[in-house]
């Protein structure tokens, strides 16, 4: 048995939780309803995008890592990036959070 929780469960609880504490929560593509991979964005006011994915760890849990950050001066390479993964993997998710610190909903601190 599988102990990881689906895909849609987990999504459905960032979006609640992340309302409820006054931030904007959306579902920029929405993935396979079980067993899709998760990348979230937290930006604050619309800005400073940093996209996290859970990757592999040696000690066996898979860990939340800052896989790429938005360049003030070409915000379009971080759309082409997200675009680019939008079109690999047609069963991932793509959240946004924009609320301040929204690591913190992820289970990481402030980088």
């Amino acid at each position: 048995m599988d102990a990881r929780l689906p895909a849609h469960l987990e999504v459905a609880g960032l979006l609640r939780t992340v309302s409820q504490a006054g931030g904007f929560a959306a579902v920029l593509k929405k993935g396979e309803r079980d067993a899709g991979t998760i990348l979230i964005v937290c930006a604050e006011k619309g800005r400073n995008r940093r996209l996290f994915e859970r990757m592999p760890s040696l000690d066996g849990p898979r860990k939340w890592s800052e896989i790429r950050a938005e360049d003030a001066e070409n915000e379009a390479e971080f759309d082409s990036y997200l675009n680019r993964r939008k079109t690999q993997d047609p069963e991932l998710w793509i959240i946004e959070l924009d609320i301040a610190n929204g690591e913190r909903f992820i289970g990481l601190t402030s980088m």
